[in-house]
């Protein structure tokens, strides 16, 4: 996941926040130009996506490692260890984010209106 992320993923997460907090604050000039998304650019949605499928091939190259050994392959066990410690390292940080938007969310509803 974390080798997924690129600088223009999280550049283009960043404007696509900032547009919002814009939104937010009332600015009519900068809350009607990012209606439409630049081309090229990844919507936040497509980030989310292709983080959610880096760490899903990350623990399906693990578990194939794993079944390799298993079965009595040739793979150095470093390998193996190593690929189930990334794959739980990135699905870790991917639950800690699930964690940390769910918890904003709440806030979010909790707020008076």
């Amino acid at each position: 996941m974390i080798d997924r992320i690129s600088s223009a993923n999280v550049q283009s997460m960043l404007e696509v926040l900032r547009t919002y907090q814009s939104q937010a604050a009332g600015n009519a000039g900068a809350a009607a130009e990012p209606a439409a998304t630049k081309v090229g650019q990844p919507t936040f949605f497509d980030s989310v996506k292709n983080a959610i499928d880096g760490v899903n091939d990350t623990q399906k190259k693990s578990s194939a490692l794993s079944e390799a050994y298993d079965r009595g392959e040739e793979v150095p066990l470093t390998e193996v260890v190593l690929s189930m410690q990334k794959s739980s390292l990135a699905f870790e940080a991917t639950l800690q984010v699930r964690n940390k938007v769910m918890k904003a969310y709440e806030e979010i509803m909790n707020m008076p209106v």
